[in-house]
C-alpha cells in the first residue's frame, strides 16, 4: 500500500444521482481520474470530465479490460438492474485487480446476521460477500442511511409524503428521527476519503493519519441531518409556505404499515417492499435508524461540513415539480 491517495477511480451508474454525485466530488478534487462504465450506445448524461468506456455486462473480458489500472471501484445500480448483474461486476474486478469496491449497498448499518423478513441486511451481506468472493478486493460499505431527497420526493410509499397534493401520512406521531444524507454529501465523503493516503502512518505511531486501509472491509457511516417526518413537514412549510391546514395529515401505526407492506409484497406490489422497508427504519425498535445519534460516524474524519435542511427540501420540491420519475422507462 501507498501513502499516496487512490487516484484511478472507476464507477458503474455514473450517470445516475449516486454514481454522478461520486464522480462530480471526484473531479472538483484535482487528485483523480474517474472512468465511468456505461453501456454501449447509452444517451446518459455525465459530468464533464468524466472518462467513459463502453462495456457488456455480459462480456467479462469487456469488463476486465475496462478496469484493468483502477484502483478503485464504486457501483451504482438502477433498481431494474438483474439480480447476478452486481456479482459479474465485482468478478470481473478482481480480475482486473481492482483492490477496492464500495458496493451496491447503501443504505443503513446492518448487523452481522439478518432477521428471515429483513431483506434490505441480507440484500447488503450478499453485496459486500460478493467482494469478498473474488479474493482480490476489499469491500468499504458507504452507510450513508436513506438519501433524503429520494425518498421525500418519490411518494407516500416512501417517508410518506405526496408533495404536489400537499399529503402525509404520519407513521405513528410522525417524530421518530432517522439518520439520513443528500447525494452530494455522500459524494463529498467518497472524494474525502479517496483523498487520504491509502496507507497511514506505520504501525506503532501515536499519531496515525486517517487512511483508505482504516476503512478496509468496513463500513464508512457518514450523515446528513437526523429529522423525523415532523422535522420534513416543517422544512416543507418553510420552502412553500404552507401550514399544517394546508396539507391533508393522516396517521398509521407503523408496525401496520410493516406488516401490510411485506404482505403487499409478497402478492406482487413492488411498492409494498417501499412500505415495508422505510416502516422498519421508522420502527422504534429499530437499533440503527438513528446511527448519527447513537455511533460515531466518519464526518469529522472526512470534514464533511453541515448542511442545510431547507436547501435540501428546496432541490427535492424542484425535483417533483419538474416531474421528476427514476422509475421512467
Amino acid at each position: 500500500m501507498s501513502a499516496a491517495p487512490l487516484s484511478k477511480v472507476a464507477i458503474v451508474g455514473a450517470s445516475g444521482r449516486i454514481g454522478g454525485a461520486f464522480a462530480k466530488a471526484l473531479l472538483q478534487t484535482g487528485k483523480h481520474s474517474v472512468t465511468a462504465l456505461t453501456r454501449a450506445g447509452s444517451k446518459s448524461k455525465l459530468p464533464a470530465g468524466v472518462k467513459v468506456i463502453e462495456v457488456d455486462y455480459e462480456d467479462e473480458p469487456s469488463l476486465v479490460a475496462a478496469l484493468k489500472g483502477h484502483q478503485f471501484l464504486a457501483i451504482s445500480l438502477g433498481v431494474s438492474a438483474a439480480h447476478d448483474v452486481h456479482a459479474k461486476i465485482v468478478t470481473a474486478a478482481g480480475k482486473a485487480g481492482v483492490p477496492y469496491i464500495m458496493p451496491n449497498a447503501y443504505g443503513y448499518p446492518t448487523s452481522d446476521k439478518a432477521r428471515p423478513d429483513d431483506m434490505y441486511t441480507q440484500v447488503v451481506h450478499d453485496r459486500v460477500n460478493d467482494v469478498a468472493s473474488n479474493g482480490v478486493s476489499s469491500s468499504i460499505v458507504l452507510a450513508c442511511g436513506f438519501w433524503y431527497e429520494w425518498s421525500l420526493g418519490l411518494g407516500e410509499a416512501w417517508f410518506g409524503f405526496t408533495i404536489k397534493d400537499r399529503k402525509v401520512t404520519f407513521f405513528d406521531d410522525g417524530k421518530r428521527v432517522i439518520t439520513v444524507s443528500t447525494w452530494d454529501q455522500c459524494g463529498r465523503a467518497l472524494a474525502a476519503l479517496l483523498s487520504l493516503p491509502e496507507s497511514g502512518a506505520s504501525s506503532g505511531s501515536a499519531a496515525a493519519a486517517p487512511s483508505v486501509a482504516d476503512f478496509k472491509g468496513k463500513t464508512l457511516a457518514i450523515s446528513s441531518f437526523r429529522v423525523s417526518q415532523r422535522d420534513m413537514l416543517d422544512s416543507l412549510h418553510r420552502v412553500l409556505g404552507t401550514t399544517d391546514a394546508d396539507w391533508e395529515i393522516t396517521h398509521e401505526p407503523t408496525a401496520k404499515r410493516v406488516r401490510e407492506g411485506g404482505r403487499d409484497f409478497q402478492n406482487g406490489d413492488r411498492m409494498g417492499f417501499a412500505r415495508k422497508l422505510y416502516g422498519d427504519i421508522f420502527s422504534a425498535d429499530n437499533e440503527v435508524s438513528d446511527y448519527a445519534g447513537t455511533q460515531q460516524t466518519a464526518d469529522k474524519v472526512l470534514g464533511l461540513p453541515r448542511e442545510d435542511l431547507d436547501e435540501a427540501t428546496r432541490r427535492t420540491v424542484e425535483m417533483v415539480e419538474s416531474g421528476w420519475n427514476p422509475f421512467a422507462v
